[in-house]
């Protein structure tokens, strides 16, 4: 039996309604295109257009989730599916749930020792001194259940701490101020067992944020990262470590900041990381020769030891 008879039919997950729709529309459509390219008996789907009733009216054997943000990456809809009997791509249920809350996955870190920045969480009668009093400045204002850097601010003053907030609070009920690391900023993506290399991120203003990410094409990407092998080999069993920790599968990729003492520092978690021309994972899997489609058919295979395939 071949792998693509072994796959079956396949749906790509694809849009949803959460506030990363349109990364998520370009992640599905390239892994759909490379499926096809393939051979698998592959199709898309957009949630929206007819939720579980219409996936279940496709009759999958089993799922790709490029949904990005809550709603797809956050344990709901893989629940769903479990229920379903329907295997799916990456994380679990535990693992995508605690991924995708900031706050939640820093406390795991914490408790194990893992090198995190400080935090707190933020209400609208925060006392903004006593914040800044306790993690200093700048520092970064994000929603806790948000990816894509949406809603995130660097906080340069007391003053734009409220302001931060507010900014925030429109994507998420919860929102956490963190100490600022200044330095480099390095991503790992996990491929199964495998830890590829790591990514140094360069923004042309400073600071990774959604335009940077997705839309600027003067964002820089090295890898090589720089490091050291020693280096780059301990950030990647950081990442590792940080991964397993909150219950990780299949793949993802860890974000991470180096500081002027050469210090690394795990900023957060992507269970279902983005899959676009832009996006670091397809990058890393390439460096070392794994083409897209190669790529794509792996993290698919990987639902054939799921207990429900």
């Amino acid at each position: 039996m071949t792998l693509m008879s072994e796959l079956g039919r396949v749906a790509v997950l694809f849009g949803g309604s959460s506030a990363e729709r349109e990364v998520s529309l370009k992640s599905g459509q390239a892994v759909l295109s490379a499926l096809v390219r393939a051979g698998v008996d592959a199709v898309g789907y957009d949630p929206v257009d007819g939720g579980l009733v219409g996936l279940e009216a496709l009759a999958p054997d089993r799922v790709f989730i490029a949904l990005h943000g809550r709603g797809g990456e956050d344990g709901t809809l893989q629940g769903a599916l479990e229920l379903m009997g329907i295997p799916y791509t990456g994380s679990g249920v535990l693992g995508s749930a605690l991924g995708m809350d900031k706050q939640r996955t820093k406390l795991v870190w914490q408790a194990l020792g893992l090198p995190t920045p400080d935090a707190e969480m933020l209400d609208p009668d925060a006392d903004w001194q006593a914040v800044v009093r306790r993690l200093g400045l700048p520092l970064i204002v994000k929603p806790v259940h948000e990816g894509s850097t949406l809603g995130i601010s660097v906080v340069e003053s007391v003053e734009a701490l409220a302001t931060a907030y507010q900014e925030a609070a429109q994507f998420d009920a919860r929102v956490m101020a963190e100490r600022f690391v200044q330095g480099e900023e390095y991503t790992v993506s996990l491929l199964g067992d495998d830890v590829l290399p790591a990514i140094r991120v360069e923004a042309a203003g400073g600071f990774y944020d959604y335009e940077a990410k997705y839309l600027s094409d003067e964002t820089r990407y090295h890898l090589p990262c720089g490091l050291q092998s020693e280096e780059e080999a301990a950030l990647g069993e950081l990442c590792r470590r940080a991964f397993v920790a909150v219950g990780g599968e299949g793949w993802g990729r860890v974000d991470a900041m180096r500081d002027e003492h050469g210090d690394f520092w795990l900023i957060e978690v992507n269970t279902s990381p983005g899959m676009t021309d832009h996006s670091l994972v397809p990058q890393a899997a390439a460096h070392i020769g794994i083409d897209f489609e190669t790529l794509v058919l792996r993290i698919l295979a990987a639902t054939l030891e799921s207990p429900s395939a």
